[in-house]
């Protein structure tokens, strides 16, 4: 490994190297937070506030035989510096970025919470999946030909290549789940639900048009990754933050939006066989709530279009709506099938966990293949319910 790997009792001394971030003064405590597979995570406290330092793994922690470059790292700070100057208040702040020990800096926000755990809970945070459709909104149109330029745009293109990461996204969530693979991991009990899932024909032809969206459309600089585990919640004073946005890349706009409703079905089916029906009801009804923050929002920033000729707002809204459909199944299904399960499901005791995955599935394959009414999630979300009901009781 060329570099050095930064530990608790060094952060201290490597923050007082860093001139960007003199004005915390001397660090007088750390913690490491970090549960990925990915990076090092440290809350440094210090003299004038705190701070985060987050270091890229060159490998995955579960398996350091896997290699991955730790590049990322600068991909996110740039992503991060580029989401706070046009979705501000939505994402950490960045106060440095290190390319040589690959850590980037970001605001300490330890009186947030994240939103996986909070949903798990059963907690309900008002207006967090409205803020997220607002951010998502605000980015694609930002930083997409419509706030760009067809130039700007193409010049942004050229300098945020994450090809790695995509290739990883590609294979865990397009792939992998789909086929016979080392990475997949599945309870005998749901042998035949996963069979029966990834072998249908109808699904198979969905997730193939899914990943060719997602090879081919470059529309806006997405976060890539935006998932309940991703985003951090406070309630007073009211904050939503996305952050972790190391697979950000230009792709598909309705993939962030896919993304959200994926993992919204995957909290609701764990309140299904906890019997919570009320909880479950309310996270899918989430789904309603980032579209009308993404949709409210695109249109109140759609007069501002640096190009205003031919294009209008009505086909585009519907065709990011199109496209988060089939994502968000993806997004659910790679949950339960393969690499990287999470703890809305794998928590629960494992006849529950059996039910669930069940749920599950059956809610991928509904969103696949059965057509749905175009820009209105409400009916769609309520019938996904029925599903996760029917499946998971």
């Amino acid at each position: 490994m060329s570099y050095e790997l930064l530990t608790v009792d060094t952060v201290a001394g490597y923050v007082a190297t860093r001139p960007a971030l003199a004005r915390f003064g001397a660090v007088s405590r750390v913690r490491e937070v970090g549960d990925g597979n990915l990076n090092l995570v440290f809350v440094a406290a210090a003299e004038h506030g705190g701070l985060v330092l987050k270091q890229a793994l060159p490998y995955v922690r579960v398996d350091p035989t896997w290699p991955i470059t730790p590049e990322r790292n600068g991909i996110e700070g740039r992503a991060l510096r580029v989401h706070n100057r046009v979705a501000p208040g939505l994402v950490p702040e960045i106060h440095d970025a290190d390319p040589d020990r690959h850590v980037i800096a970001i605001e300490d926000l330890s009186d947030h919470r994240v939103w996986r755990g909070a949903l798990n809970e059963g907690l309900r945070h008002e207006g967090v999946a409205a803020d997220l459709g607002r951010y998502v909104a605000k980015v694609a149109f930002g930083t997409s030909v419509f706030g760009l330029g067809a130039k700007g745009h193409k010049a942004a293109l050229a300098t945020a290549a994450n090809p790695e990461l995509c290739e990883i996204t590609e294979d865990l969530v397009f792939t992998e789940p789909y086929i016979t693979h080392e990475h997949n991991r599945v309870l005998p009990a749901n042998a035949a639900d996963v069979a029966a899932y990834a072998g249908d024909p109808d699904v198979r032809a969905a997730i193939g048009a899914a990943k060719l969206a997602f090879l081919t459309h470059a529309e806006a600089l997405i976060h890539g990754d935006l998932h309940t585990g991703s985003v951090l919640v406070r309630d007073e004073p009211h904050s939503a933050r996305a952050f972790d946005a190391e697979f950000a890349f230009y792709g598909p706009v309705g993939f962030d939006v896919g993304a959200l409703w994926g993992n919204y079905v995957l909290a609701a089916a764990r309140a299904v066989v906890l019997g919570d029906d009320a909880h479950a009801a309310w996270v899918l009804a989430q789904a309603g709530e980032t579209w009308q923050g993404f949709a409210e929002e695109f249109t109140r920033l759609w007069p501002g279009r640096a190009d205003p000729r031919i294009i209008d707002l009505d086909p585009y809204l519907a065709q990011v709506y199109a496209d988060a459909v089939p994502f968000a199944a993806a997004k659910a299904a790679r949950r339960v099938i393969g690499f990287s399960a999470v703890s809305d499901i794998e928590s629960l005791p494992e006849d529950l966990r059996v039910r669930a995955i069940r749920a599950v599935l059956a809610a991928a394959r509904l969103l696949l293949t059965a057509p749905a009414p175009r820009g209105e999630p409400k009916p769609l979300f309520e019938r996904v319910g029925q599903v996760l009901a029917e499946a998971g009781g």
